[in-house]
């Protein structure tokens, strides 16, 4: 009996001992690859795929009683194609009728007997956000090459709506489309922007919209152009070397048009069912409609989603809405409202992106000024290669807005230019115009400093230029809003489309833009961090910083990386012979000189002694000049 006892005692210890192996190799491998779990790895494939016998169909709808497949292959019969139920919810068929560009539809029967008609939660096109799943063969023929971005310290970006880009369709009271955006691309090349960042083209209620309301996140919108639209504006955008980054929505879906919301008549708390929260967690400013990043299959829904435009659509990035909204419930920093399954499904994307595309970049629009949005994944952090910078954006507004000189605060611009995020300044995006920050209550910079009167003001125009001319020389990623080298008026609208004649109206104020630019591009010591403040006079509200070292220069013989001077008074103050205390005598080279209304380098000359240490200057209302030290 002694030694069954004791035999039988070292069995089970050695099956406890191999158990407890099993679960810390396990804990380990999750520790070293927490992607690897099924959490995040729901495989499953779901959509329409094509076959040599027509087309595989599979779709989500865990609490249906039956589904079945219809459209135009079977002159919408009432009982369609009936699909199988296989694991995880999934239902599945083959369609061997089925045609491209056919239309189709789900009915899903549920267990009360209501047929429900939905369109395919994975569709690249429909007819409309009211009408019918398209079917699209991804047939499309990209060029052999590919694309290469500039690196982020390299990059100006443009933000553009397609609605109101290029509207060549106004009288029709139609928007605009990828096809009369590309018609614009030449100018913005000869603008000099080398990467555009696409307002949301996902399929959206009706045909005017900001974008910010993805009633199917998988399609593009049909009145833009559909896919092939999208596809195509890449292609001509890469073919002029100009990257696009694409806007996209994970902080809520709809709310209107909406057919994921209970897309299998399944609901908790009269909430919106399989794809979204069904508790408190639901709510946002923009309905009940916030997805469920706890569910695999909604989790897996949006990382494809994200993959899908990067992949199939060869965009160069993506920029995340307002991220706030995805990590908590209220958007605030409130612990109580945190959403931790948010932080992992961001974790994840921007891992995976990185992995498969090093070289593409996701900005995260936060606004918190949040060093964890830009921190490595490795290192806790959400792994964004940029975010919004509200620390740029706001006090700049604010010191430019000011109705009175004596208001104007340098002190926050100061703190606007040389602010980081992760320890690199190019780990944000500056900018004084966004989709965002020309409406809601706000208007374009001119507008907010002569409203009503943006074209006849010289104030508008002197110091919307001061505010292109910080985004410019800020160590950042400098972004423009579409129409603000126009002087554009008014606020942001979905049906009021940039108005190209003021390209005519205002020409010398679109010749800074493009100067400003092209010295962006041109000259290396604005690609560094380095920036120095050399001069501030807090009386007569004069700024001087310096972009790039006195060091530059000894790494080889790089003529573009010499240190460059910018100069801005912020007052409606003319001032002779005025002194830039601490510099030397050496001789300065213009390259930038807007005054009056103009830009005109060769009618500057920097005054200097050569046996004192300071340099003089005469410096116009609202100057702003652009010096390069030649030895």
């Amino acid at each position: 009996m002694k030694s069954r006892y004791h035999q039988a005692l070292l069995t089970f210890t050695v099956k406890i001992y191999n158990l407890a192996r099993i679960t810390l190799m396990v804990a380990f491998i999750k520790f070293l690859f927490p992607r690897a779990n099924m959490t995040n790895n729901h495989d499953q494939s779901l959509g329409l795929f094509k076959t040599d016998k027509g087309y595989d169909v599979s779709v989500w709808a865990p609490n249906a009683a039956k589904v079945s497949f219809r459209g135009e292959f079977d002159n919408w019969s009432e009982n369609g194609v009936s699909l199988q139920a296989i694991d995880d919810g999934i239902w599945q068929g083959s369609i061997p009728n089925l045609k491209n560009t056919q239309q189709y539809q789900f009915c899903i029967t549920t267990d009360a007997g209501d047929i429900l008609k939905r369109n395919d939660p994975r569709a690249r096109l429909l007819t409309n956000s009211v009408g019918s799943s398209v079917v699209f063969d991804d047939d499309y023929v990209w060029p052999d090459s590919e694309f290469a971005m500039a690196n982020t310290n390299a990059l100006i970006i443009y933000e553009l709506h397609i609605g109101t880009f290029n509207c060549t369709n106004k009288s029709q009271d139609q928007p605009g489309t990828f096809a009369s955006a590309i018609e614009k691309l030449d100018y913005l090349v000869e603008l000099g922007v080398n990467c555009i960042e696409v307002m949301p083209v996902n399929e959206f209620a009706g045909d005017f919209s900001w974008g910010y309301n993805p009633a199917y996140p998988f399609a593009v919108e049909e009145a833009y152009g559909g896919p092939t639209g999208l596809k195509d504006l890449v292609k001509e955008a890469h073919a002029r070397n100009i990257a696009v980054v694409l806007d996209v929505v994970y902080n809520h879906f709809g709310p209107s048009d909406l057919h994921l919301w209970q897309f299998d008549g399944w609901s908790e708390n009269d909430k919106g069912g399989i794809y979204f929260y069904n508790d408190w967690r639901s709510d946002t400013p923009w309905g009940d409609t916030r997805p469920d990043y706890g569910r695999p299959q909604v989790r897996k829904y949006i990382f494809d989603n994200a993959m899908m435009w990067l992949e199939e659509f060869r965009l160069d990035g993506l920029r995340m809405d307002m991220i706030p909204y995805m990590r908590s419930v209220s958007g605030s920093e409130e612990p109580g409202d945190c959403i931790e399954e948010a932080y992992d499904l961001i974790r994840w994307i921007n891992s995976e992106v990185k992995n498969r595309y090093p070289n593409k970049m996701v900005v995260a629009e936060d606004l918190h000024g949040n060093d964890f949005v830009t921190d490595l994944t490795d290192h806790g952090g959400f792994g964004y290669t940029a975010q919004w910078d509200a620390d740029f954006v706001h006090p700049v507004r604010d010191v430019l807005t000011q109705p009175d000189d004596n208001d104007r605060d340098l002190s926050l611009v100061e703190k606007a230019l040389t602010r980081k995020y992760s320890g690199n300044a190019f780990s944000r995006v500056v900018y004084v115009e966004s989709h965002d920050e020309v409406a809601n209550g706000s208007a374009r910079l001119a507008e907010e400093i002569a409203p009503g009167n943006v074209d006849q003001d010289y104030f508008a125009r002197q110091r919307s230029v001061i505010g292109a001319a910080l985004t410019l020389t800020a160590p950042g990623i400098p972004m423009l809003f579409q129409g603000q080298e126009l002087l554009e008026d008014l606020w942001f609208d979905d049906k009021d489309p940039i108005d190209w004649s003021r390209l005519e109206q205002f020409p010398q104020l679109n010749q800074a833009y493009k100067a400003l630019i092209g010295l962006r591009k041109k000259y290396t010591s604005l690609h560094s961090d380095s920036i120095q403040i050399m001069h501030r006079d807090h009386s007569n509200n004069i700024l001087a910083y310096q972009r790039g070292n006195t060091d530059t220069h000894a790494q080889g013989n790089q003529h573009n990386a010499e240190p460059l001077l910018i100069v801005i008074n912020f007052k409606n103050q003319r001032i002779d012979d005025y002194e830039l205390a601490d510099f030397d005598n050496r001789q300065w080279e213009c390259l930038f000189n807007w005054q009056n209304g103009f830009h005109q380098p060769e009618q500057f000359s920097f005054k200097h002694r050569d046996d004192e240490q300071y340099g003089l200057l005469n410096i116009a209302e609202y100057q702003v000049l652009i010096l390069k030290r030649v030895n």
